[in-house]
């Protein structure tokens, strides 16, 4: 016997829901930053999913459209927030999220 299996929009939606729970968890429980970086990659990704499920089930590509300026988002977010990491780190040696209100002054 061979199971038939379809997935649907709906699978898509709640894989990209645990993406972004996950994410969210990421980023109010760490304390490291490039945790945190990585749980806001993750968001997106997850809101990248949830775009391009959409876009099929509707069959349209602006949902795909959407996807691709978010991936460039984050592309720029990662490389701007590993510079500051980058610097803060020469600064105090530490990526801890509680020192970085130390780079007000």
């Amino acid at each position: 016997m061979e199971a038939m299996f379809h997935i649907t929009t709906l699978h898509y939606l709640v894989l990209g829901a645990v993406l972004f729970l996950l994410g969210v968890i990421g980023v109010l429980t760490r304390r490291n930053v490039v945790i945190v970086l990585m749980s806001i990659e993750l968001i997106l990704n997850a809101v990248n999913l949830n775009l391009v499920a959409f876009s099929r089930f509707w069959g349209s590509v602006h949902g795909q459209v959407f996807a691709i300026f978010i991936i460039t988002d984050a592309a720029a977010e990662a490389a701007v927030g590993l510079g500051i990491l980058i610097a803060f780190f020469r600064n105090k040696e530490t990526i801890n999220v509680d020192e970085v209100n130390l780079l007000k002054w």
